[in-house]
Parts: structure tokens; sequence; C-alpha cells
């Protein structure tokens, strides 16, 4: 008999799509004969919250627990997406209902975060003491009922736990701490995004060996196959969405993610995180992508594909161009030729592309040089101008602070923003963080940015005196206070941002689009 395992994806994070990581690799676990089963412990958990008794004092906090499973169907309605104001109203009020579950405790939960005042995820410490006291979560009442029946098969010694968000480190610690006390004789795995991010660290000293009985940095598939026992000749396999609760996520049709590469094509992007921690650029083949595509589209019906990759190849955009799968999708992409192509563009589009996320970063081509982005502005308009004549909508990632940056190139970002309005969907605005293991942090003077010792970030002394806080002084009394560049603000769907915005785009721009029948869960 194989060994089994259990995998598990722990609150908190956006509850608007399945896991990518634990689905990738139940697929290629199942596709090589090993049977594996799946606990999306955060939508779980999140309907555990909002199914907690409340007592609201106020009037706001009193509606949202009223209509908290109603906005919920909400938002599992195309037709909510067609009213701003509706959708709005509905997030909000869910989001106001959730928060006021944890009310009168340290901890601060939203559809999209979750903090405790008094423990830290960048501190290792705060990590062990939430594992020992696992019993103060807020989640360990659903703990305690749920995994006694993932656990009842007596050939389940494994359990993984997928670790990618720091809004998951606290809660997924006391679930480890939970299983460690309660289920000793399991081996207990953890990887995950931010474990890759700890582990590569060039300060990790790994300070949790007592908890977890392995740690896997990377990709999962082929350590846990050897953990399994197998070392047979490996086959991909197409992710596996089977046995998660496909009708609760809080979006208007299924979407699925999948990664049809990981790294980045480009990898030349100075400070970028990925590019630090040395992660190589694998991919499938195009054709491989296609196939996977259709499979999943024959057995789970999803109304959305969302691509999960740094940028989504140019070669793969032309076979699915060549091949469509008949399925709309969104993801990242890279400003290429291709995409200041009107005839490649439309194609795209016809075929299912609807909404482009495009890392700009800036409007000022000295600090993209500086940033080594392989792009410039001439082109970058000339996409967006492209994309939007297509009817592909664009959902613009900016960055503000880099060491190469002053307030003078910020509003020349200010003046791009504002002369390409029109063609901007949806606008993402982040401020500067320097990771830790970044190769240019030789040449800064540089501070702790967060107190602990598993932050990913360092704080700097901006070389040309553009610092945090001046950098958000513009960004609140300058850049987001022009009209047109409120106006797309305003457009962004709270707390889910870019995850919702391609439905939003469904409905405005792409009326061929309509609400479809999902063959397991109906109307959604």
């Amino acid at each position: 008999m194989k060994n089994r395992i259990l995998l598990i994806f722990p609150p908190l994070a956006k509850g608007c799509e399945p896991p990518a990581g634990i689905t990738r690799i139940a697929g290629f676990l199942r596709g090589n004969g090993h049977y594996c089963s799946l606990w999306d412990a955060n939508i779980e958990g999140q309907e555990y919250l909002l199914s907690r008794e409340q007592c609201p004092a106020d009037t706001w906090s009193k509606r949202a627990w009223k209509n908290s499973q109603s906005n919920l169907r909400e938002l599992r309605s195309s037709d909510l997406y067609t009213n701003q104001d509706r959708y709005q109203r509905a997030v909000r009020d869910s989001n106001r209902a959730l928060s006021q579950s944890c009310k009168g405790s340290s901890i601060n939960v939203t559809l999209a975060d979750y903090q405790d005042s008094t423990l830290s995820p960048h501190q290792s410490t705060d990590l062990l003491h939430a594992a020992k006291e696992y019993e103060s979560s807020v989640f360990f009442p659903l703990f305690k009922q749920r995994l006694p029946h993932l656990l009842a098969d007596p050939d389940c010694h494994f359990i993984g736990i997928s670790l990618n968000y720091l809004s998951q480190a606290l809660v997924a610690f006391a679930l480890a701490g939970f299983i460690r006390n309660n289920y000793p004789s399991h081996s207990l795995i953890i990887g995950g995004g931010l474990i890759t991010s700890w582990i590569r660290s060039p300060e990790w000293k790994n300070p949790f060996g007592k908890l977890f009985d392995h740690f896997i940095e990377g990709a999962g598939e082929i350590p846990l196959l050897q953990l399994l026992g197998d070392d047979t000749k490996v086959t991909h396999q197409a992710p596996d969405f089977t046995d998660l609760p496909l009708q609760n996520y809080l979006s208007p049709g299924l979407i699925l993610p999948y990664s049809a590469s990981s790294g980045c094509y480009w990898n030349r992007c100075s400070f970028c995180p990925e590019k630090a921690e040395g992660g190589r650029y694998t991919k499938l083949t195009s054709a491989q992508v296609v196939k996977d595509l259709k499979q999943l589209k024959e057995k789970f019906s999803p109304r959305l594909i969302h691509m999960l990759d740094n940028a989504v190849a140019p070669s793969l955009m032309k076979e699915l161009i060549q091949n469509p799968i008949g399925v709309d999708w969104y993801g990242f992409a890279r400003v290429s030729p291709e995409l200041c192509d009107i005839d490649f563009c439309e194609k795209l589009h016809s075929t299912g592309c609807l909404m482009l996320k495009l890392g700009i970063e800036s409007g000022s081509q000295n600090v993209l040089d500086a940033m080594d982005k392989g792009i410039n502005l001439e082109q970058v308009e000339k996409c967006l101008m492209t994309l939007k004549a297509a009817g592909i909508a664009t959902y613009v990632y900016l960055l503000f602070g880099t060491p190469a940056e002053t307030l003078t190139e910020a509003r020349q970002t200010l003046d791009f923003t504002v002369r390409n309005a029109s063609r901007i969907g949806f606008l993402n605005l982040a401020v500067f963080n320097l990771p830790r293991n970044s190769a240019e942090i030789e040449t800064l003077q540089i501070h702790n940015f967060s107190n602990g010792d598993l932050g990913l970030y360092s704080d700097f002394v901006h070389p040309k005196g553009w610092n945090r806080k001046e950098v958000r002084n513009f960004l609140t009394q300058e850049f987001k206070v022009e009209p047109a560049i409120r106006e797309i603000l305003q457009r962004d769907p709270p707390f889910f941002t870019s995850n919702h915005a391609a439905f939003m785009v469904n409905v405005q721009q792409h009326p061929r689009i309509r609400p479809v029948k999902h063959p397991h869960i109906g109307e959604l």
C-alpha cells in the first residue's frame, strides 16, 4: 500500500479561487499513482468565521452580519458584477462581518489579510508561540472539528502545509502545533512560496526543526514524490481540483489558477525578489499548456483561467491564438512588440484574453533603465493604445521610491499615467521594498525594515532623499487626487483587486460574455 498525504492550504488569503500549489501537486501525485486529499482551510476558515454568532453594536455591523450569507451568495452571482455600487457594498459589508467576527481580540482579519497585534509573522519566536498556544487560535474549533475526519484514513501518514503568504503564517503555525500535539506519528511537511523565500535568504537558520519534519524549497512535486517512497519515472500532469468545494469560492464562476512556467523569462530587473532568490526560469511547452487547459475545461468547466506566470510568454500567446482553449483568461505579461501589434492583440482577445497585468513600474525612462526593465515608454504607450483598441483591459502596476527615483521622476510617472488614463483599466500603486538578499543592497545604507529574524526586506536611506515618508505624501497629496487617476482607482475591486477585475471587464467591455451554467455546481 502506497503512503498517502493530506495537503492543506491554511487561512488567510483571498478566497476567490482554489489554491494553486496544492492542486498542482495533487494532479502530479495522483497522475503518478499516489493518493492524496486536499483541504482548503482558507475558504472553510472564512466561512467558519462568518458562521460564528456575533453581537454587533453599530448599525453598519448589524447590517453586515444580518446580510452576510446573502452577500456571499451575491458574490458568487454574475448579476452583482454588473452594478459597481452593489458590488462595492456587498464586498465591504462582507469584509465588515468577517472583521467583526474577531472583535475584542488581538486579531484583525479581512477578506485578504490576517494580522495579530501581539504576534508578528516576521519573528520566529512569535510563530513558535502560535504553534505552542494553538488552542488560542481563532480557527482552533475548526481544526478540532475537521482534522479527525480528514485524517481518518489509517494509510495517511504525511501532512503537507502550503504556506505562501505572510497573512497565512501565524495560522499555519497554529495548525502545525495542533497537528504535532494531536497526531505526533504523522510526518509534517511545510513548503510554499513564503518558505522558499525564507530558506533562500542568506540569513536563514532553521528555527523550526522540532515542529516540522521536512521543509520543501521551490516546486514540491518531486520532493514529495520522493518522501512518499517513489523513485519511479515521473510524468507531467495537469492540476487536479477534485475534492475542493468549487461552489464556495467568492467569484461569479469558477476561476482555475494555472502556471505555465516558474521564474521569469526576462529575469534582469534590479531589486526583483525572483532574481534575488535565484529562481531559474522553467516552462512547459506551449502545446502541453494548451493540452492541460483543454483537459481542465472539459473536467471542471471553469468560467475563467488565471495564468499565474510572472509573465505569459509571447510564444504561449501565439499558441493560444492558433489553438484556442475555449475559456477566457487573464494574467501578467511583459510589454513586448507583439502587444504593440493590433492584429495580434485582436486575435488574442478573440480567443479569450480579457485582461493583461503589466508591470510598467515607472513613467520615467531613466528609472526604467536603472531598473533594467528592458522596455521604453514609447513602446509602453503604444502597447496600452493597442490593447485598448483590441478590447483587452489592462491592470497597470506602478512602483514608487526606487533608488533611481526622485520627486521629479515620480511626477513624470504622474504625467505618464494622466496621459494614458483612458487606456488604463485598473491601477496598482506600490511603495518599493528592498529584498534583503538583493545584489544591489551593498550600494545602499541599510537598516532593518521589520523587527524580526524572518523579515524579507530591508529599509534603506534613499541616496537622493526620496524616502518612504516623502513617497507616501506624494501619492496621497498629488498622485491620487488627480481626477483622471482617481477615477481609475475608484474602479478597483476592494480587497479582491485584480482577481475580480476581469469580471468587471466581462460585463463592461465584453457583451459576448454571458453567465454560464457549471455542470457540477449550477449557477454561480
